[in-house]
């Protein structure tokens, strides 16, 4: 899908022509969108397609005039009454007049510019706009991290009550999420700090102030990502072995009871042998017989809880 917009008065309104000046994205484009953009704005095709690659890595490219600047990008999708947290390639190509972005699949960052939730966007300049970009992304990435944290605290508190598995995969598939985030923006990293030192942003004060802002933005989605990923492992950690201390638990009760019931079993058995036993003939004998049973029972009891196995 070709979507084209302008900003007027400060703000984003969507277009019919890709003029000059204009924001050009493409989400989940076929292979004749590709082909028409290229065309129009003299674009290499293998800098749309290079976004258009799940595992294609954080980089900047520079040929004939043109700059590819490849970042990743955050995405969340419902899975059941859960959400899965993933990264996704965002390619941004600036051209001599126009702008153009490329994702695999909708994502918030393109959709916080075109729905005006950024506020002084101008698409004529293509250096701020990239810049600005740059910024929103890292602010997601936060803005996720910080989702992903209130999940694990939800999930934490379920692991309270319930100590199951399902709790458990849900944490891991967390965990999982929070080292797609850290291996993004590592690599997020070392392109801000390629650009910082590129002609990109040299020549304009504002634009050099923004770009390390978004560096500092960066860093502290890192940050972040790093002390969610160690608590959540911990945490993971402290979960399975209580579960496996309960487990234990369990078992030494179940031992334990089972001790306890054979001794009255071997009592009743030995004197339902099918040959002479004491109180035979004593009309009190089956009491007598229980009350030893009682008598050891409560004594293995005893000796169960000063060894503290019960």
């Amino acid at each position: 899908m070709i979507s084209i917009y302008q900003s007027e008065d400060g703000r984003v309104t969507e277009k019919k022509e890709m003029l000059p000046g204009t924001w050009v994205h493409l989400c989940e484009p076929e292979e004749a969108e590709i082909e028409l953009v290229c065309s129009r704005l003299n674009i290499d095709p293998d800098f749309v397609r290079a976004a258009l690659d799940e595992e294609e890595r954080s980089r900047i490219e520079v040929e004939d005039g043109m700059t590819l600047i490849l970042v990743d990008t955050p995405t969340v999708e419902a899975e059941g009454r859960s959400f899965v947290y993933s990264t996704i390639p965002f390619g941004i190509i600036i051209t001599p007049d126009n702008i153009v972005t490329v994702c695999l699949k909708e994502t918030s960052l393109p959709r916080a510019f075109s729905e005006g939730l950024v506020k002084g966007v101008s698409t004529k300049k293509r250096n701020r706009l990239t810049l600005q970009m740059l910024y929103r992304n890292a602010s997601l990435f936060l803005f996720y991290l910080r989702q992903v944290d209130k999940a694990s605290s939800r999930v934490e508190n379920e692991l309270h009550i319930s100590m199951k598995n399902k709790e458990l995969i849900q944490m891991l598939g967390l965990e999982k999420s929070l080292v797609y985030f850290s291996t993004s923006l590592k690599s997020n990293e070392l392109v801000l700090e390629k650009l910082l030192r590129m002609d990109f942003v040299k020549d304009y004060p504002d634009d050099t102030e923004l770009l390390e802002d978004v560096i500092v933005e960066n860093k502290q989605a890192i940050e972040m990502s790093n002390i969610y990923r160690d608590i959540l492992s911990g945490t993971m950690d402290a979960f399975a072995s209580v579960i496996s201390n309960n487990l234990n638990i369990v078992m030494k009760l179940l031992a334990s009871l089972t001790i306890i019931l054979t001794v009255p079993t071997i009592v009743f058995g030995l004197w339902g042998t099918n040959v002479p036993v004491p109180f035979a003939e004593n009309p009190f004998g089956f009491w007598i017989l229980l009350a030893i049973a009682v008598v050891l029972t409560g004594a293995s009891v005893l000796f169960m809880q000063r060894k503290k196995w019960l």
